[in-house]
């Protein structure tokens, strides 16, 4: 998958498509991404794969 986006900017889609995110829902410390993406997938009832084609979806947007 190409980035087009940056993390910046997927976070303020992301919580424009799902109101329900807040800032806080994107912190993480160094190797802790995995984690934050399972909180993620958790909160927004979606697969880690769903959350993927999410992510690639951000990217045609």
């Amino acid at each position: 998958m190409n980035i087009v986006r940056s993390w910046r900017e997927q976070k303020i889609l992301l919580k424009m498509w799902f109101p329900v995110l807040s800032d806080e829902d994107f912190l993480f410390e160094p190797g802790e991404r995995e984690n934050m993406l399972g909180k993620l997938a958790t909160k927004l009832s979606k697969t880690r794969a769903e959350l993927e084609t999410l992510f690639a979806e951000l990217q045609l947007h």
